[in-house]
């Protein structure tokens, strides 16, 4: 019988070479429930940008951080992919950047300031007009009227 460590670290190679719709992906677990799935077929600075919080800037800079070219990340060696799992840890991404910023928009609505207010209000809270523009902030949902 499998133990329960066993079983994840098989569920985790199994993830590792998932092909879903003829698209694999490879699987960084960064740790600490943050992870990050990047395609492999991608070049790296351009799959990392596929992890919550990780920008072209972002991207580049751990890129030239890391010290290597900008392959691949099929062709990353697994000391490669050590150390990009060490330079990602430094950084608030993934799931703990989500949780950060619906924990600091939670204590915006706590305290009634402004922009809790517009946060709950659905409407933009950096002095954007309202009138023409912030259509997408202010969508409401559609009803049925009688014709």
């Amino acid at each position: 019988m499998l133990s329960l460590h066993n079983a994840t670290n098989v569920v985790l190679r199994l993830r590792q070479n998932l092909s879903v719709w003829g698209v694999r992906a490879q699987n960084i677990n960064i740790g600490g429930g943050v992870g990050g799935e990047i395609p492999d077929q991608n070049r790296l600075q351009y799959a990392l940008q596929h992890i919550h919080g990780i920008g072209r800037s972002k991207a580049h800079h751990i890129v030239c951080e890391l010290g290597v070219e900008n392959k691949y990340v099929r062709d990353l060696s697994k000391r490669e992919l050590y150390s990009l799992r060490e330079l990602l840890s430094k950084y608030l991404i993934g799931n703990d950047l989500k949780k950060c910023v619906e924990r600091d928009v939670g204590r915006l609505v706590g305290i009634q300031c402004y922009r809790g207010i517009r946060h709950v209000d659905g409407l933009p809270c950096r002095g954007q007009q309202t009138h023409t523009n912030a259509r997408t902030r202010k969508s409401r949902p559609t009803w049925r009227g009688t014709r």
